[in-house]
């Protein structure tokens, strides 16, 4: 799938979910309220709500890179993930490099700090700007599982 779409934007943390939507033709991208993250199976209730409410027709996910470029532990976490979450939701992702997107969403927001979620959101509507800047793209989740996390991690494209 390489035509603009709906699609939401995953800035996924321990404690918390950033989330991110644009509209149909990619021109405004909107952060949502941050998801409190429990236990999978109730944050993909209020994903699953997201992702019908908003005709969502693909994931981007973060992935925090090092300045080198190389997964991060929580990189790996990201992508175990928005992996299960693309499968069990049975819609494409791409992956977008968010080294720094958090500390940039900040400068930008005056959100240094924060810990209501709306830094996390604003960091996920960085990643999607990114997405959608980079030429958007998306992957059957299954091609990408059956890599075993060997993807390129390159924006999706």
């Amino acid at each position: 799938m390489s035509s603009v779409c709906s699609v939401l934007s995953l800035d996924v943390g321990r404690k918390r979910i950033g989330l991110a939507g644009c509209d149909a033709l990619g021109i405004t991208v909107t952060p949502l309220p941050a998801l409190h993250r429990g236990r999978f199976d109730n944050d993909l209730l209020v994903l699953r709500d997201h992702c019908q409410r908003r005709s969502v027709q693909g994931l981007v996910v973060g992935l925090p890179l090092d300045s080198a470029g190389q997964p991060t532990a929580q990189a790996e976490h990201c992508q175990r993930y928005g992996l299960r979450l693309a499968q069990t939701l049975g819609l494409p992702l791409a992956w977008v490099n968010e080294h720094s997107s958090t500390w940039a969403a900040g400068e930008r927001h005056g959100l240094q700090g924060d810990r209501t979620g709306r830094l996390d959101s604003a960091a996920a509507a960085l990643l999607l700007e990114q997405w959608l800047q980079d030429g958007p793209a998306l992957k059957p989740a299954q091609s990408m599982a059956a890599g075993t996390g060997a993807e390129p991690i390159d924006g999706g494209s």
